[in-house]
């Protein structure tokens, strides 16, 4: 009876703590009927969406909730209310994706954005893409972290007169594991199977460096190598955890 009582009790936790609104009327603007009526996005608490009028693909198998904005898999627990989308270029899925709390989600006209399966921005995470930015699977970025391929204004060089490339695409690899408050800027490429210390700052193509590798600092270098995340012991628990 106890666990009976329990498991309707978080039920009832899991369907309150969803924005119904929102998560109705985003699934059925953006999706055709018969994938909009299995829900496969979910919105948790408050958010804003200032546009959704870009293109929202889903390219895998369709799931109930696979898609989480304001996900509650982090320590904190509160909603600020300050999570907003504006989405008026390409944004594609390529299996389960969490957003932690307070998320904010920027896909320019011209941009496309890519999340592979288990790829995940946590609470506070920033993500503005003009141009194009690319997460593999498993790619895990913690909290406060930010992905932005623009410098937003014009620069160059008061000498010679050039002109310096505004934006740039980012690709994450698979399997990497970002810490919190790290910040990956125009240009970023990283190896599969890369950690990344917290409040580092990347900038550049850091595939030379091989996989397995942990990376960090400002500006970031090679801390050391053949070191992990426990990919495969953990796995499983992500999956069970995290898989609405």
């Amino acid at each position: 009876m106890y666990n009976k009582l329990r498991l309707v009790y978080h039920r009832f936790k899991f369907y309150y703590s969803v924005n119904w609104t929102k998560t109705l009327y985003f699934n059925f603007k953006k999706f055709p009927f018969d994938v909009a009526k299995k829900l496969p996005v979910y919105f948790y608490g408050k958010v804003k969406f200032t546009s959704i009028a870009g293109k929202i693909e889903i390219n895998a198998p369709i799931r109930k909730g696979m898609i989480g904005f304001g996900q509650a898999y982090e320590m904190n627990t509160i909603h600020k209310g300050t999570a907003e989308i504006n989405i008026t270029g390409t944004l594609v899925f390529k299996g389960s994706v969490q957003f932690g709390k307070d998320y904010f989600v920027i896909v320019k006209t011209n941009g496309y954005c890519e999340f592979g399966h288990m790829s995940s921005l946590a609470s506070n995470g920033k993500l503005i893409c003009t141009d194009k930015i690319i997460l593999g699977d498993y790619a895990r970025l913690g909290s406060e972290c930010q992905l932005i391929d623009t410098n937003f204004h014009q620069m160059i060089d008061t000498q010679t007169g050039e002109v310096y490339k505004m934006s740039s695409p980012i690709q994450i690899g698979n399997y990497n594991f970002i810490s919190n408050r790290v910040s990956i800027m125009k240009g970023t490429v990283t190896p599969n199977f890369c950690t990344i210390a917290s409040n580092s700052v990347c900038t550049k193509d850091y595939s030379s460096f091989g996989e397995n590798v942990l990376i960090g600092g400002i500006p970031v270098k090679l801390i050391k190598n053949n070191i992990s995340r426990d990919w495969q012991g953990e796995k499983e628990n992500l999956n069970r955890w995290l898989i609405v």
